[in-house]
């Protein structure tokens, strides 16, 4: 928050103003130009609290770490070409998938062949329920960490909209975290116990501390933006977080929002090319309930509450 207003000026003065859409809501072109790129402000906020506080011979902590800052520089490679090259399409969506893939594959593979027990997906509020995925655990881990990446990436169309449940998200996997760290404490609430996930909640923290001091400068009107190098890098660090505690499915009820949001846009397009017609006014859905008269504030609001 101290570091915000000096950051937010030197955007401004190397112009790195953002991009909006012409088919967009009407509403939305005043915010042209508007400071962005704000995500590498919350990047610094989550890695150097980390590499302080956190044990740095944990390798839960490192695969987290380093699987949140790729995702950001493949982040930093869009918003750079939107921005300062002025190619309104930034990196084309088969090469960030391409790189988002590869970065995804690398931390399943490491995940998988450093891991202290079975490659299982287990199932919430259930405690004998769970499926034993093998080698699957290796691309079932890629589709949940680019998957939620790109889904938060979708749902940063408003100001705020996206910081909202990637706070809450992050407080209860930091919860989940530090109970899955402790052998008593994951057996007496019918948790997977994971060792070293413990430390997990000093970054889940540093996520969920840089995302509210972000949305000092980000609550409407936002004075910045996060970019794709904010959005993508907060996703893959959530994704990764259930991962390694194995809460993939929890994931999807706590970020509810993005998996909501990603599945309009999916709907959206497959009814355009299936039968020429929309679902929605918009998407992702945000748009559509704009479309509808509701205020911007009221939809981010309402969608905070939600999650």
């Amino acid at each position: 928050m101290l570091v915000g207003p000096t950051f937010i000026k030197w955007l401004q003065r190397k112009q790195m103003g953002q991009f909006v859409r012409e088919d967009g809501p009407q509403s939305h072109l005043s915010k042209k130009g508007t400071p962005t790129m704000g995500g590498a402000l919350i990047l610094i906020a989550i890695v150097i609290p980390t590499l302080l506080w956190s044990d740095l011979t944990n390798k839960n902590v490192w695969i987290a770490l380093l699987t949140t800052v790729f995702f950001a520089v493949i982040g930093y490679v869009d918003d750079y070409r939107k921005v300062i090259q002025k190619n309104a399409k930034g990196l084309p969506g088969k090469h960030k998938l391409f790189w988002q893939t590869i970065v995804a594959l690398v931390a399943a593979y490491v995940i998988y062949t450093l891991r202290d027990t079975p490659p299982v997906l287990k199932f919430p509020f259930f405690k004998d329920w769970s499926l034993y995925l093998g080698l699957l655990f290796i691309p079932f881990a890629t589709f949940v960490i680019v998957g939620t990446s790109n889904a938060v990436n979708l749902t940063d169309g408003l100001d705020g909209l996206a910081v909202g449940p990637t706070i809450t998200t992050a407080v209860t996997f930091l919860i989940l975290a530090y109970c899955a760290g402790h052998v008593k404490i994951a057996e007496y609430l019918q948790i997977p116990y994971i060792s070293g996930a413990g430390e997990l909640s000093i970054f889940l923290a540093a996520v969920a501390s840089a995302c509210l001091g972000f949305l000092w400068f980000n609550t409407y009107p936002a004075q910045v933006f996060m970019g794709d190098v904010g959005s993508l890098a907060l996703g893959a660090a959530l994704a990764i977080a259930a991962v390694i505690t194995k809460n993939e499915i929890l994931l999807a009820i706590c970020g509810g929002i993005f998996v909501v949001e990603a599945l309009s846009v999916m709907a959206q397009v497959a009814s355009f090319k299936t039968t020429g017609k929309r679902v929605f006014k918009m998407a992702p859905i945000h748009h559509h309930f704009e479309l509808k008269g509701w205020a911007e504030p009221k939809v981010i609001v309402r969608f905070w509450i939600i999650s």
